[in-house]
C-alpha cells in the first residue's frame, strides 16, 4: 500500500493516470456519440411489425401467425410503391381500421372471439435477423397487434423495406429490399446490418447492442 501511494505522489505517475482516464473518456464518449446516431438513423429508416399473442399455448401462436400472414399480405398489396418508411407509415395510418377489421376476421374464422388492439408507435425490440439482414435491439416505430390479452410470445419483422417478406425457409432478403434499405441508410451503416463477416463491422454491430441493451441509448421519440 505505502508503495502505491509513493507511486501516486510521482508528478510523473499522476499524469501518466489523468491522459490515461481522458483517453478512456474521449473513446467512450465517442463510442456512445457513434452508437447514439447510428441507433437514431436505423430506427429513422425502418418501419416495423410487432404481433403479440393471446398466450404461449400452441394455439394461439399458431393463430398468431394467420393474423400476421394475412396482414402481410394486405400491406405487401397496399405498399408495394412505396418508395420510403413516411409512405408505408401514412398508408398504414389511412388504413388501420383495415388492418384491424383483418385481423378480427382472421381470428373469427379459425374459432376465436378474441379483441384486436392495432396501434402505431415507437416500441422497444430486441436485436433481430432477417434472413442475411441484422437490426440490432432499440426503438423502432412499429405496427403493433395486440391478440386478446397479449400475453403470448411475440413475432416481429420489417415491415418498410419489405423483409417481412422474406423466404424464411431461403433466408434471403431480395435485392429490391436491400436496395430500398441501402437507399435509407449510409454506406457504412447498411454495411453493419449486412455484413458480419467483417470483424470491424462485428464489433460496431456488438458495441451497438451492448448501449442499447444496457439503456445507455435509445432512439425513444
Amino acid at each position: 500500500m505505502k508503495k502505491i501511494l509513493n507511486l501516486l505522489k510521482n508528478s510523473k505517475v499522476k499524469m501518466v493516470i489523468v491522459l490515461s482516464f481522458l483517453v478512456f473518456l474521449y473513446i467512450t464518449i465517442c463510442a456512445l456519440s457513434y452508437a447514439q446516431n447510428v441507433s437514431a438513423d436505423l430506427s429513422n429508416s425502418v418501419f416495423r411489425l410487432h404481433v403479440l399473442a393471446n398466450s404461449d399455448s400452441k394455439e394461439d401462436q399458431d393463430l398468431k401467425y394467420k393474423v400476421r400472414d394475412n396482414l402481410l399480405s394486405y400491406m405487401n398489396t397496399i405498399c408495394k410503391d412505396c418508395k420510403n418508411k413516411k409512405d408505408a407509415i401514412n398508408i398504414v395510418e389511412e388504413n388501420k381500421d383495415t388492418f384491424t377489421q383483418i385481423a378480427l376476421d382472421t381470428i373469427a374464422q379459425e374459432g376465436y372471439s378474441y379483441d384486436v388492439k392495432i396501434s402505431i408507435g415507437n416500441f422497444e425490440f430486441p436485436t433481430k435477423n432477417y434472413g442475411d439482414i441484422s437490426f440490432p435491439a432499440g426503438y423502432y416505430d412499429a405496427l403493433r397487434v395486440e391478440i386478446g390479452e397479449a400475453k403470448g410470445q411475440n413475432w416481429w419483422c420489417v415491415m418498410f423495406p419489405p423483409l417481412c417478406f422474406v423466404d424464411i425457409s431461403s433466408g434471403i432478403v431480395s435485392d429490391e429490399s436491400k436496395e430500398l434499405l441501402s437507399d435509407e441508410l449510409s454506406e457504412e451503416e447498411f454495411a453493419l446490418v449486412s455484413d458480419s463477416s467483417d470483424s470491424g463491422i462485428h464489433f460496431k454491430f456488438k458495441l451497438l447492442e451492448f448501449f442499447n441493451q444496457n439503456n445507455l441509448i435509445t432512439a425513444k421519440k
